[in-house]
Order: C-alpha cells, then structure tokens, then sequence
C-alpha cells in the first residue's frame, strides 16, 4: 500500500483502529509529502521512551547538564507566533472579526498544499495520536499528528495525553483534529529554511491544520494553539467553551478551604506565574474546555498535561516555584536559551545572583556578548520568547484533580492584561454580565511573544483574540448565554499586575499577586466587604493591609501604596471606553447586554467625575 515506507507492524497500529477516515488522511499526507520512512507510536511507554532518544539521534535536540534536560532551538527568525502567516480558510465572501487572517478556502489549500508538496523528502514521517483532556471523559476530543519533526512530536508527548487507546474507542469515526506538518527543508543547524513559505492554515470545515516551513512550537504544535482555533468553532456551534484559560486551586490563609480559578492573560502577562502562586496548586497553565455540571455548576477541564512557558525573568526570587521545578532534574526541554560547552542554561531575567557567561550557544547559533544580526541589532544571551516545556505531573505543586473526568467547579475567573496607566490591581465584576464585558474589553501592551513591534495597546477579548475564528458577537453571546444557564455562576475579577507610578516605576512586585487573587478567594466565600465603583468592587485598606502581612511575614502595605494603587484615573479609564466603542460599533449583531454594560460604567464613571469634582478619585474619598 505504501510502496515499504512503512513496516507490517506500524500498518498493523494504524489498520486496528478500524477508521476509514484516518487511513484515508494517513495516505493524502503520504501521497503529498512523500516521506523517505513512516513510523507509527501507539500508547505504548517503551515506544515513547524509544523516540525520545530518536530525537536526540536526529539532533533536533541535545542533552544537557541536568538530566533529562535537553535543548532545542527554532531558527533565528522563527521565535514566535507568526500571526501575518496564520489564517483561517473560509468559503468565498465570509470574514472574521477585526480584520483576523482569512483566506479563501480553496485558493489558500492550493497555496499551502503546494508548499507541503514534496515537503518530507528524505525525511521521517511521524504519525501520532493524543487527546485533548483527560481520556475517557465527555469533555476529550481526540488528535491525529502528522510531523516531520521529531521535536514536536516529542513536545507533544509532555503536553498532551496519550490518544491512540483513545482513537480506538471514538463513537462517531469521523470526530477528531488532525494535523499536517512538516518543518520543510534545514540547515545545518537543523532549523527550516523557507521561512518566506511559512505558512499556518486553519481548515475548520475539516477539523484540520495545515502547517509547513516552521519549527517555533506555537506554529508547529497543532494540538496547542492551533487545536484552540478549531475547538472555539466546536464549542460556540454547540453548548459550551473554549478558552485560553488556566485553572489552578487557591487556599485560604485563614480557612481550611480550596477554591479553583480560571484565568485569561494575554501571552507574557503572568498568566503561568498567576496559575503557580506560592501555595496554589495547578491543573493547567493554557487551555480549558468549559461545560456545565450536574449541579448547574461551571466544570473545566485543562486540554492538556504539560506547560509551555516563557522562561524570561523566571527566577528563584520572582517565580519560586517555576524556578525550582525548571532547575531540577526531569524531562524537560528548553528553547532558544542560551547553553554552555558544559551543558549549563542561562536566559535573560533568571536573577540578580546567576552569573551569565559572555559566550556560548543561542537562537543565534555560537555567540557572544555584543554580537549583532544581519539589521544590526544587538544578539540577547536568550530570545525574550525563549521557552521551557515541562510535564504538570512533574511539579510538586500539580493538583490531584490534574486528570478528573469531569474536571473541577470553577467558582472565580481571572482576567488580566499589561497596562501600564489605567487599570487597578483588582477589581470584582458586578455580576456575570459586566464580567463577560470585562473579559471583553481586556487591553495589553504587546510583548515579544508574538512578532512585530512590543508596547503596543492592543484589545484582546478574553485574552483570545488570535484564536477566536467565529463572530466576536456569537462568542459574547456565547459567553453570556452560559452564565445564564448556570445555577452557580463564577465571579469575575479584573487583575494588573504592570500598573506604573508617575516615575514609570512598577507599582506591585511580582510576588504581590498573590495578595490580589486571595483577596478574591475571599470575596467569593464573603470574607470581605468591598468597595462599590462603576469599575466594579476594589477591595478596602485594612483587608489588604491584613493580606499583606500575613502573606509577607509582617510586610507593611502603606496607605500611600494603596492609595497610588487603586485610585480610579477617570479621564484614562473613559478613554479606554471610548477606545471600546470605536472598536465594537461596526462589528455584526453584538449583544445589547455589551451596551447596556458600557453605557452605565461611562455614565458612572463621569456622574463621579462631576460629583468629585477632579479626574483621579482616592478610593478613601470613595
């Protein structure tokens, strides 16, 4: 059938899943990529022990000091999401919201199946299989992974749950992803080389992703933010959510008690470092899917059972949790970092008592301090978007409920994003309407982890935006007729942890988070009174004077500290609004309930402007 690409025992794996359309995919990709080999793993822990030395022997990664610590390294211009080359293909006519990458389906599949043509030559083609949530579980949906690389799929092994047993119990044999991709031509130092032909196609009306010419794992591995695409579609044609969410359990310092969050943070905005809080344990730092319980509760499931994590200015002080797990042995497999002759990892920010090395091994290839690229600019020791890939079960802080069925009841959600100015710490929704429309009007500055220029404000509804290939209008109403639903609704907290002072100092450490998210913890269970604004409730002195003392060993928190923290910046925060409006006024059949929300935070916000009679308001005179 395959002309001895593939041997009798690997044909066996795949003919015993009895899927006439999985064999059809597994041949379309032979026929188009024309590897020089095909080999198939099952579930099977020996197979899997088996590839990840194969990895090592193709040199798409290299061992490291630490054991089970290995490297791996994107070319120098394939360090992060490439958003220009990312698109959804739609029917003729049919577009996204806010201008999102969209290609006519039948003229993008003749340009990326081109570049695909012929695109595993003289190469391994490596079929996989994995599962999106824990197995067995009405939440799961089945992958099928198509690679070249044997990075990615090595990565997937530590992100993902194993899916061929999975495969084999499917109800319904045409339900399940799958994904094409292929790394392209490599240098000599095995990164791709048409990057011009970089291209990350998303097929809904398929279920597939079609990606070639790239290496950097949010182009590459299709079960992770690509998947996220294709199950947003899913979940908002049917009855419940996707999200780029984490779920992580918080514990009151007083109360024997155990509360799960979500969460939504833009990339780089302290979405893993929230999920890993001193004392918090974790389900998953990415992707949840969301479903209503039995008891009409909110249950998520975390998609999948590794992180993917920025490493820059992860350090012992900052992240003390996240440093100690990535400076440990494990299986772990770092990016773009730098690495010394003896097998050391360095990268920017990991703290002030790690003395780096003038020279060694980067993104770069062999490099030493002052080096520059082909534009001139100056080489960093590591990429800013330089990332670490590690297995949730490896951590001491992972959750018992890392692979429950049915998920975890999620009773508060966290929505957070990089403002410099405008937004306060914390802040609780008034209810689950303006905490859809919190989640809606997240801003950001942007940072290195996608390409193109840093610091700029961007929206990102739910810290989603990229990912979102269905009307802006049918995801809120989604969102909001969900809530309805439910007879335990979450409450909705706005966090900022990148608020500056006048000097452009921050105003919080990084640590200080914590006390922001307990603060919620105990808004949920009613430990404390708030303070009404139109912005929502922000929390009162002395509960967060407590906080911080008990949470800091006696740390004093000055009523000047609160006071620059959490006054209200009327005249920003009216702009911001006014930003919204601009951004949402042309988009399609959006929810009144968005409206309605805007129109009574701006009205309040300027009735409190007048009644004060100034444009910065103290929360003491509040």
């Amino acid at each position: 059938m395959y002309n001895n690409l593939i041997s009798t025992v690997d044909l066996e794996k795949l003919t015993a899943l009895n899927n006439q359309k999985l064999m059809d995919i597994v041949d379309k990709a032979i026929k188009l990529m024309k590897p020089e080999k095909v080999i198939v793993l099952t579930d099977n822990s020996e197979e899997i022990e088996n590839f990840r030395n194969l990895t090592i022997e193709a040199k798409e990664e290299k061992s490291l000091a630490i054991e089970g610590h290995t490297i791996h390294y994107d070319g120098y211009y394939d360090q992060a999401r490439d958003k220009g080359h990312t698109a959804t293909l739609l029917p003729a006519g049919e577009q996204l919201s806010r201008g999102l990458n969209v290609i006519e389906r039948n003229k993008g599949l003749e340009e990326v199946l081109g570049f695909m043509d012929g695109a595993m030559q003289n190469k391994t083609m490596i079929i996989r299989f994995f599962c999106l949530g824990p197995t067995n579980s009405r939440f799961s949906i089945s992958a099928l992974q198509i690679t070249d690389s044997f990075y990615v799929a090595h990565s997937e092994d530590i992100l993902y749950r194993p899916g061929y047993e999975q495969f084999k119990k499917l109800e319904d044999k045409n339900d399940f992803f799958y994904f094409w991709h292929s790394a392209g031509r490599l240098d000599e130092r095995n990164t791709t080389v048409n990057i011009d032909k970089r291209r990350i196609y998303i097929d809904p009306l398929e279920n597939r992703v079609l990606s070639v010419n790239n290496q950097y794992a949010g182009n590459s591995l299709a079960c992770k933010k690509l998947a996220l695409r294709l199950a947003i579609y899913k979940a908002n044609h049917s009855d419940w959510l996707t999200e780029h969410m984490f779920i992580s359990a918080y514990y009151s310092p007083f109360k024997d008690r155990k509360t799960y969050f979500a969460g939504a943070f833009p990339s780089a905005c302290g979405k893993t470092s929230t999920a890993m809080i001193p004392g918090a344990t974790i389900v998953g730092d990415d992707i949840a899917y969301i479903k209503e319980g039995p008891e009409g509760e909110m249950r998520a499931v975390n998609i999948e059972q590794g992180i993917f994590g920025i490493i820059k200015d992860v350090n012992a002080q900052d992240d003390p949790e996240i440093f100690k797990a990535i400076t440990t042995p494990k299986e772990i497999i770092f990016s773009n970092i730098l690495t010394t002759a003896d097998g050391k990892t360095y990268w920017q920010g990991m703290g002030k008592n790690v003395e780096i090395p003038k020279e060694g091994y980067n993104h770069s290839g062999s490099w030493k301090e002052g080096d520059k690229d082909k534009d001139g600019n100056i080489i960093p020791l590591s990429h800013p978007n330089s990332r670490f890939t590690v297995g949730i079960s490896e951590l001491e802080n992972v959750d018992e409920a890392l692979h429950a069925s049915e998920g975890v009841q999620i009773d508060a959600i966290l929505y957070g994003g990089r403002d410099s100015y405008t937004t306060v710490p914390v802040a609780e929704s008034l209810n689950w309407r303006h905490g859809v429309f919190i989640g809606a009007t997240i801003e950001s500055e942007t940072t290195s982890a996608t390409l193109g220029k840093s610091g700029v404000r961007k929206s990102n509804p739910m810290a989603c935006m990229d990912f979102i290939i269905v009307p802006l209008s049918l995801y809120f109403k989604n969102h909001l007729k969900f809530g309805r639903k439910l007879k335990q609704c979450p409450k909705v907290f706005s966090t900022n942890y990148f608020l500056k002072g006048e000097n452009g100092q921050y105003l919080n450490t990084k640590l200080d988070k914590k006390v922001w998210v307990l603060w919620a913890e105990g808004r949920v269970h009613g430990d404390y009174d708030a303070i009404l604004t139109p912005i929502g409730n922000i929390p009162k002195y002395e509960d967060l004077k407590n906080l911080f003392s008990n949470v800091f060993d006696g740390r004093v928190y000055s009523k000047e500290e609160y006071k620059e923290q959490f006054s209200l910046h009327i005249d920003l925060y009216l702009e911001k609004y006014q930003r919204m409006e601009e951004l949402f006024k042309d988009e399609p059949d959006m929810p009144l309930e968005f409206w309605d929300e805007l129109t009574r935070i701006r009205n309040g916000l300027e009735n409190l402007q007048n009644q004060k009679g100034k444009n910065v308001i103290s929360p003491f005179d509040l």
